[in-house]
């Protein structure tokens, strides 16, 4: 990430944080991460985020849509120039989703606006573990990506 000059910020809501606090774990993190939001409910998505009600109305909360306008509203309201977004359900599943299904979404600021890339996944075990599993999968991805976003 500093060779990339990366500066991260979060938006969570299943890990709840986790993968801000991941990358906390990291010496010299300060450097690279700017700051994280937790939204869990669909108000403070709304809220914090400015996820455009349409898109909460018009799709599963666990869906790349809904992912995407996270990270979007995140890297908007930070000084960062990259945002991971995670939204899903670890455990229980309900409306139509099966327990473990996370959607993630990263957005790259560029000179020609915004690179952004999604995925879902689902993970197995107990809700601890899918969390776990979920944050260190997008963290896992972000290098990926940001050679992606840099290719255009």
């Amino acid at each position: 990430m500093t060779d990339r000059g990366l500066l991260l910020v979060t938006a969570e809501s299943c890990t709840a944080g986790l993968i801000a606090s991941m990358l906390a774990g990291v010496p010299g993190a300060g450097a690279l991460l700017d700051c994280a939001f937790v939204v869990y409910s669909p108000q403070s998505k709304l809220r914090a985020l400015g996820v455009p009600d349409r898109i909460l109305h018009a799709y599963n909360l666990t869906s790349e849509p809904v992912a995407r306008a996270m990270a979007q509203g995140a890297l908007a309201r930070s000084r960062a120039n990259v945002a991971i977004a995670n939204t899903g359900v670890a455990d229980g599943g309900g409306a139509g989703v099966v327990a473990g299904t996370q959607c993630f979404a990263w957005a790259f600021g560029t000179p020609g606006g915004v690179e952004m890339f999604s995925e879902t996944r689902r993970f197995t075990g107990n809700r601890a573990q899918v969390r776990e599993q979920a944050a260190q999968y997008a963290l896992g991805r972000l290098m990926q990506y940001a050679e992606r976003a840099a290719r255009g």
